[in-house]
């Protein structure tokens, strides 16, 4: 795709610190990481979020996560880690080409994640469980 920045650095025309690559992914630490140690995996072909991946593509993304997280959290001496990927500007996607980030955690990094909770009325999740299941027949 033409616009997007991802794609620029597939084509080698934006540099970035590479820190695995393949012919069908590539990850690179993102220039304004959370902790140090931040990366970012993506398929080299252009689709807009993870939803829009067909299932091979997504295995090998996901095996490239588990590759590439093990050796970030060894290289980081990381407590944990956080692996997200935001799908539309609502959740904070603000590039439009899948990717994950890979985020290194410690004690007190200070980075949150403030989840505000929210209870079901009665019967609403037994009612909402039975429509996504509806849709995964």
């Amino acid at each position: 795709m033409e616009d997007c920045i991802f794609c620029k650095i597939i084509k080698k025309e934006i540099p970035v610190d590479m820190v695995y690559e393949d012919k069908d992914i590539m990850a690179f630490l993102d220039i304004n990481p959370s902790n140090k140690g931040h990366t970012l995996v993506m398929p080299k072909k252009h689709s807009k979020n993870l939803l829009e991946n067909n299932e091979e593509d997504l295995k090998r993304l996901v095996l490239a996560i588990k590759k590439i997280g093990n050796a970030v959290m060894k290289v980081t001496n990381a407590e944990g880690m956080n692996i997200l990927s935001n799908i539309n500007p609502i959740a904070g996607q603000v590039v439009f080409h899948t990717h994950v980030h890979i985020t290194p955690r410690y004690k007190d990094d200070g980075i949150s994640f403030k989840i505000q909770r929210k209870a079901y009325n009665e019967g609403e999740s037994k009612e909402l469980a039975s429509k996504i299941k509806s849709l995964l027949k």
